[in-house]
């Protein structure tokens, strides 16, 4: 996990969203909320998605992962058009959404057992997982154990062991504490780094979308479209490291220019 894949660009698209439409009828009538919107995920990609509270980040994510139907556009996976990418997808919410009945590794083992995998073979390889992100001896336990830290590190195995071509994450660690969420930003690095995953994440945190992305993806307010994307280029091997990189501050005032957000550096 030592290498630095922050700013090493790959250029073979993975993803490609094309000119997406999504609109919702209210009382009121059709609200559009995604109009025209289009961008490229490439293989090994981490992009971040911000944009101002109600653009339609989490509907972007429903469209990509089958749960909703787009009115317009296209999706390309691997340059091949597809309705959604239902069963490539692992989705990650900032609920854990585990189940309080099921034990730790129950949890864990919920969707290799619903694909069919000999529970011998499931089990020992959800044991493999639980070891390699340091909750061993928590296998027994129960979700109300758990801290909130924990039960995000179970709800993150849980979409890794299923293999997924892409993760979308949205606002997985928003409502722990900033140090649990520093620890779980370094987590989630080394992991997608060792399994070799593409990530898209939503998130309302800027800091967090600088330290972590390759590329971070503004959106315009509703209905919303592609306003910018900015490459992002620190090296370091660590969220904690990238935020005390030279770049980092003026990476975090374009993007917080971006959102109208005010800061001391520009105003």
């Amino acid at each position: 996990m030592q290498v630095a894949w922050v700013g090493i660009m790959q250029t073979k698209p993975q993803l490609n969203i094309r000119n997406v439409t999504k609109s919702f009828r209210n009382k009121d009538g059709e609200v559009r909320v995604l109009d025209d919107l289009s961008f490229t995920i490439n293989e090994s990609d981490f992009v971040s998605i911000i944009g101002p509270s109600g653009c339609g980040k989490t509907t972007i994510f429903n469209i990509i992962a089958g749960l909703l139907e787009p009115d317009g556009g296209t999706i390309q996976f691997r340059g091949q058009e597809v309705d959604s990418l239902r069963g490539r997808v692992g989705y990650m919410m900032q609920k854990d959404l585990l189940f309080p009945w099921r034990t730790v590794l129950g949890n864990v083992m919920l969707g290799l057992e619903t694909r069919g995998m000999d529970m011998e073979k499931a089990q020992t390889r959800a044991r493999l997982y639980l070891q390699e992100f340091g909750l061993s001896g928590f296998e027994n336990a129960y979700p109300k154990m758990l801290s909130g830290g924990m039960r995000q590190r179970v709800a993150l195995i849980r979409t890794l062991i299923m293999d997924p071509d892409i993760l979308l994450l949205d606002e997985p660690f928003s409502a722990l504490d900033y140090q649990t969420r520093l620890y779980l930003e370094g987590v989630l690095k080394d992991a997608v780094e060792t399994y070799k995953k593409t990530v898209i994440l939503v998130t309302h945190d800027i800091d967090e979308a600088v330290a972590l992305s390759k590329r971070v993806v503004v959106l315009s307010g509703r209905p919303s479209r592609v306003k910018q994307v900015h490459s992002i280029d620190i090296g370091a091997r660590s969220p904690v490291a990238a935020r005390s990189d030279s770049r980092f501050s003026g990476y975090f005032h374009t993007l917080c220019a971006e959102l109208d957000i005010q800061t001391e550096a520009n105003t």
